[in-house]
């Protein structure tokens, strides 16, 4: 009763803001053993975008899940970037992220495909708004690294129109 009722609330407030929709990767419990025994914490990584070519993930720790949701929703606000998205909703050209022993390799993908990714890569393409990419992850399976790989390929994305004017080409002789 209490899970629906949070879920409840947080749609509200995601459409109360009308701009961000948060997504939960990944929680997880931490636990430091003491003299006294043990101390319980969560820790939360969350991705946020706007559907229209900005996102960002942030992670959040605290005693609680939902302030550790709470928590990773604020730093991902902090931390958003600009993806460059083509006319039919994928990425302009392939790319290769990495981070750490992570790498996601992400290519664009022609109009009908979809987002052929896994969890976390997929959470991210949806709150970016790319609707059509095919995502291979390689390497580490650790939430984290593959969400920060994915990062560092998409901040690698450059528009086909900033690449013409920094070769100083009009669009026209292109």
């Amino acid at each position: 009763m209490a899970i629906a009722e949070r879920k409840d609330n947080r749609d509200s407030r995601n459409s109360e803001s009308g701009e961000f929709k948060d997504q939960v990767i990944y929680v997880g419990r931490v636990t430091k053993v003491v003299k006294g025994g043990k101390n319980f914490s969560f820790s939360a990584l969350v991705v946020v975008g706007d559907g229209n070519g900005k996102v960002g993930f942030g992670l959040g720790k605290a005693l609680e899940v939902p302030s550790a949701i709470k928590k990773g929703i604020e730093s991902a606000k902090r931390n958003m970037i600009s993806v460059p998205i083509t006319p039919n909703g994928s990425l302009p050209h392939p790319v290769m992220g990495i981070f750490g022993a992570g790498s996601v390799l992400l290519k664009p993908a022609p109009e009908g495909t979809g987002i052929i990714a896994g969890a976390a890569v997929r959470a991210i393409m949806e709150a970016a708004g790319v609707h059509n990419v095919m995502t291979k992850s390689l390497g580490s399976s650790n939430p984290h690294n593959v969400v920060r790989a994915t990062f560092e390929g998409l901040k690698e994305l450059m528009d086909p129109y900033t690449v013409l004017t920094n070769r100083g080409l009009d669009q026209a002789e292109a």
